[in-house]
């Protein structure tokens, strides 16, 4: 069974119970996705599948990548990104094993799931150590020379260097980041559609991996307290 999708990050909405609870929630158009290449253990020692994520705009592709979705005999895609299959005993796919042009749909997940996404956070460009870091900074009183500097980066005598790993300015953000056990609030198969909750990286518009949760943290119940007995 494959354990991921590639989507296109909507935005941002919020998700009522019945009861009335409010939930943040993030809106993915996951899928549809095609399988490219299919890898066994036999041939690349593991299982996966390359998934190309199906768009609306066709894709443009050189001579080598358009070799090999030829070869796959499918569509070229702009987006590639390569997930796991759930094996079982001995490392044997748990399932019907996929080929080349099989389709992975948003239906791989259902309601209450928990599930893991990965992409890229926004960038922030180049920044100080307050923002970067959180530093104090200094007092923002009439007088002070001090204000968002770093302050003292090491002793001038000895070693006379800086030592590796000082946190400093630079550039922030713009990095791959991976949010955890996000549980799955709505699945929308007709519109490829995937609701979880809470924030995930990127702006809109931009490519994640949906990924069942490596570790999947169990769903508390509430329980109801029962009344205390009255004193005698």
């Amino acid at each position: 069974m494959v354990t991921g999708i590639i989507g296109r990050k909507v935005g941002m909405t919020q998700i009522f119970d019945a009861d009335g609870t409010v939930h943040p929630a993030t809106v993915i158009k996951a899928g549809p996705c095609v399988v490219v290449q299919a890898k066994t253990a036999q041939n690349d020692g593991y299982v996966a599948v390359q998934l190309g994520l199906v768009e609306e705009t066709p894709a443009k592709s050189n001579k080598p990548t358009a070799g090999h979705y030829k070869a796959a005999n499918v569509p070229p895609t702009r987006v590639r990104r390569e997930v796991k299959v759930a094996t079982g005993p001995g490392g044997a796919a748990s399932d019907v094993a996929l080929k080349s042009g099989d389709q992975v749909l948003v239906s791989i997940f259902a309601n209450g799931d928990r599930v893991d996404v990965i992409g890229t956070g926004r960038g922030k460009g180049f920044q100080g150590v307050v923002r970067r870091h959180h530093f104090a900074g200094g007092a923002a009183t009439h007088g002070s020379m001090f204000h968002r500097a770093p302050g003292s980066i090491g002793a001038s005598s000895f070693p006379s260097r800086v030592i590796k790993g000082m946190r400093g300015a630079g550039r922030m953000g713009g990095g791959r980041a991976t949010i955890r056990n996000l549980k799955v609030l709505r699945v929308d198969p007709e519109n490829h559609l995937l609701v979880v909750e809470g924030g995930i990286p990127g702006a809109p518009s931009a490519y994640v991996v949906v990924r069942k949760a490596i570790t999947a943290k169990r769903i508390k119940v509430a329980q109801v307290e029962k009344p205390k007995k009255g004193k005698k």
